[in-house]
């Protein structure tokens, strides 16, 4: 269930993926710093890539080894001998196993999430701090976790081949619920929220909006700044939650102007209707994910000696094919994310007129997040949902006059 929660998660806020900023003098342009800036990127990225990778296969072969050994009937067999209801056995050993994949990956996440933040001085967390911010995701989780495997085992159990339909149902539903509850429950859990304090930056950005026909509840200021140095500005919420948030970060290390084009950019997204595009997109891709599921999981059970697709024991050969089902398709739709920040790049630059000061926030945000500015084409085709910046910044500097490039639309 975790992909089924995964996709629950793509839909609660749009976002640039762009992380916050670091102490102004990290800021410096000469060449000596471009250089180290430059070849720490290409570390970082290639040491997230390869944890990434790492976590990834661990998952899968840890999978198939308890599933071919037979650990899994083990497991099964001795909740058995504690619980009879089939609902609470299945949390059960969703509970162990889920303990079983934390206690194996927790030495990856402790030195991706925290040692390695702190390397290359991302990171303002201590230890202490980044345990917490764990047990709070995990606390907030758990609610809407356990409901919603009750309910895909329920499914499971009662539609028989067709449990892929109803449960691709819930998590839509489920993920609009989230997406419009999230900014007002959920967020405020993890940061606290302040409005953006009156003046010529609020002013210009609600303008934006207005120029485009979007209305908002509020401009909020969000702490990022307790976690970490990087930087970044979001819509959340749908319906009358939807609202801007900006990173403190963003709001003290950028100029007005470089603000307003990263805005701009998300306004983009908005007016260009790239979010209910991705949103109709993923619910359609967790439709056919689940229903090719669905049936590899029936055509494989006697692989493992697995007679009946409710077997609890047989489970984690669900999460495995949802899990290879996401890895092919990720890449596809990575294409289409990559079009439309692209095309998000020319909206911000149409509107604003500035194309120089979106590049000086690209630029910086480049450097503030250790972004590698021109990672190699397979590592952006296959994992990166944003183009590169250094492409990036080459079609926004060929657009030439920005009020000579149409409309809007």
């Amino acid at each position: 269930m975790e992909q089924a929660v995964n996709f629950t998660r793509q839909h609660q806020v749009h976002h640039d993926a762009v992380d916050p900023p670091a102490p102004q003098p990290h800021l410096t342009t000469s060449s000596a710093h471009s250089e180290n800036t430059t070849s720490d990127a290409k570390r970082y990225a290639k040491i997230k890539l390869r944890i990434g990778l790492v976590g990834t296969a661990l998952y899968f072969i840890l999978s198939v080894v308890l599933l071919a050994s037979g650990a899994t009937r083990v497991v099964e067999e001795g909740v058995r001998l504690y619980v009879v209801n089939d609902y609470i056995a299945v949390l059960v050993f969703a509970a162990l196993l889920g303990l079983a994949k934390t206690l194996l990956t927790l030495p990856l996440q402790y030195y991706s999430g925290y040692y390695l933040e702190h390397k290359f001085n991302l990171s303002n967390q201590t230890l202490s701090a980044w345990i917490l911010e764990g047990l709070k995701g995990l606390l907030v989780s758990l609610p809407i976790v356990t409901p919603l495997i009750l309910a895909f085992y329920y499914c499971l159990k009662s539609f028989g081949s067709l449990w892929w339909l109803p449960v691709g149902s819930l998590l839509f539903l489920v993920s609009v619920v989230l997406a419009r509850l999230a900014p007002v429950l959920i967020f405020p859990i993890f940061y606290r929220f302040q409005p953006l304090s009156d003046g010529e930056l609020k002013s210009k950005i609600l303008r934006q909006c207005h120029s485009v026909g979007m209305s908002v509840q509020g401009v909020f200021v969000f702490d990022m700044s307790k976690n970490t140095k990087k930087a970044n500005a979001a819509f959340a919420g749908i319906g009358k939650s939807k609202r801007i948030i900006l990173g403190d970060t963003l709001v003290a290390n950028f100029q007005d102007e470089e603000i307003e084009t990263v805005f701009a950019h998300e306004l983009g997204h908005y007016k260009l209707r790239h979010i209910m595009v991705m949103m109709a997109l993923g619910t359609l891709n967790s439709f056919l994910g689940l229903y090719l599921t669905a049936m590899m999981y029936e055509q494989s059970l006697t692989w493992f000696g697995f007679t009946f697709i409710e077997q609890i024991a047989a489970l984690p050969l669900l999460a495995v094919w949802l899990g290879l089902y996401s890895l092919v398709t990720n890449p596809l739709t990575n294409i289409v994310s990559r079009s439309h920040e692209r095309a998000a790049d020319r909206f911000a630059v149409r509107l604003t007129g500035n194309g120089e000061a979106f590049v000086n926030a690209l630029k910086k945000l480049a450097t503030i997040n250790l972004a590698d500015v021109s990672p190699h084409p397979a590592v952006e085709f296959l994992f990166h949902s944003h183009p590169s910046i250094e492409k990036r910044i080459r079609a926004i500097e060929t657009m030439g006059d920005p009020s000579a490039n149409g409309s809007l639309q």
